[in-house]
């Protein structure tokens, strides 16, 4: 298993540039601070983040004494499952029923994951287990293809939560009636009650690196950040699900290490992350090792019969955990499907975790001065209609020259 894997080899896969062509307990047993400013509310879906009238909209739940909110954990040890799974396009022509199959894969994954090397308290997936990615689809066929969350699927979902008593973490294109016409990609966090407790946006997507004629059209936070920030709040920007195996956070961005330091001055324990096409490890790696947290990394396994692509983009397998020093837990013997356990001391962690400690004085000044390439809230007055139709959008909003 090769280690050069970048964001390049990301890019290729989605593109197809070089391959074919993101307490107390309640009835689920968790808490977030999505939804919360400085003082946590309990929620049983996350669709209580869409009530903000009672909240201070601009702060941010980040603690001042270095420790930080969590909920008492269940069990002193916990098991993470890492499930390197494949993608597979939805055909738009056969939607339902090639939809099903790619959730029926899912679901015998997730026996699979349980029954294999014993039950996992929770299990994580890639981006695209359900809906899968086409580099052909335009934004009628993209919302044709994504999810409602709470649906048919996540219910599904839920089940298998609940029979196995572990909490299930998985991407998908989600669209959602609150922003229509957007297509979105979340993390959804299934509790093993079998309930949604928490779903996270993807933060941003990277524009202007893939090259003449493409650009990402899904809506992320930064898309239409002040418009997000009016109906969630400032802390759902970072947002971070207190459960009782741990303060989990959620990413498919890549190399962006100011977005998880955040994650971790916030109080995120495990973060996991997802790829699809190919990620670095080093970026993984430094994750733990510079903010003292467990990491996990799901990529796509080689994926065959996925139109538009070969098997192999160039990118497949990888996936691992590491630890809070930075150390490889455990890492995939193959590029097909497979997964990867971790066992997690997660009370004789928090006894000795504190927040990173970043002397911040020193850096706020370069950071308060620093000009974004792209503006924020481009895609809240004009959602572009394909890949190429977003190049052609962003193609002079860059604010460097």
């Amino acid at each position: 298993m090769s280690n050069n894997y970048n964001e390049l080899s990301r890019r290729n896969f989605v593109t197809g540039i070089a391959a074919m062509s993101t307490l107390g307990f309640t009835a689920c047993q968790a808490k977030t601070t999505a939804p919360t400013s400085t003082a946590e509310t309990d929620i049983s879906t996350v669709d209580d983040r869409e009530t903000q009238t009672d909240r201070e909209p601009y702060e941010v739940s980040v603690p001042v004494d270095g420790d930080y909110e969590k909920v008492d954990l269940i069990k002193p040890v916990i098991r993470i499952g890492v499930v390197q799974s494949r993608v597979r396009g939805v055909d738009v022509s056969q939607l339902r029923q090639t939809r099903r199959d790619n959730l029926k894969h899912m679901l015998e994954l997730i026996d699979a994951a349980n029954n294999w090397g014993g039950p996992k308290d929770l299990l994580l997936f890639h981006e695209f287990p359900i809906t899968g990615y086409s580099n052909q689809w335009d934004r009628k066929d993209a919302l044709q293809v994504a999810i409602e969350i709470p649906g048919e699927e996540t219910e599904a979902i839920g089940k298998k939560a609940k029979e196995y008593q572990c909490y299930i973490v998985f991407g998908s294109y989600a669209k959602d009636a609150d922003w229509p016409n957007h297509l979105l990609s979340i993390t959804s966090i299934v509790s093993p009650d079998g309930e949604i407790v928490d779903k996270h946006w993807k933060a941003r997507n990277i524009k202007g690196v893939f090259g003449p004629g493409f650009e990402l059209f899904t809506t992320t936070i930064y898309d239409v950040f002040d418009r997000y920030v009016e109906m969630y709040g400032m802390d759902a920007v970072i947002p971070v699900t207190r459960t009782p195996i741990g303060n989990i956070a959620t990413s498919s961005v890549q190399r962006e290490p100011e977005l998880f330091r955040a994650f971790a001055m916030k109080g995120a324990e495990i973060i996991l992350r997802t790829a699809t096409g190919g990620f670095n490890p080093i970026d993984i790696q430094a994750t733990s090792l510079y903010n003292g947290v467990y990491t996990a990394i799901v990529n796509n396994a080689v994926s065959p019969n996925n139109s538009g692509f070969l098997p192999d983009p160039g990118g497949s397998g990888g996936s691992a955990i590491y630890g809070p020093s930075g150390e490889l837990i455990d890492e995939a013997n193959s590029v097909h499907e497979t997964s990867v356990t971790a066992t997690i001391p997660m009370a004789d962690f928090r006894m000795r975790h504190r927040l990173p400690m970043v002397h911040m004085d020193l850096y706020r000044p370069v950071f308060s001065k620093y000009v974004n390439r792209f503006p924020p809230n481009l895609f809240w007055a004009y959602q572009p209609e394909n890949t190429s139709d977003a190049y052609r959008y962003l193609s002079d909003k860059e604010v460097w020259k």
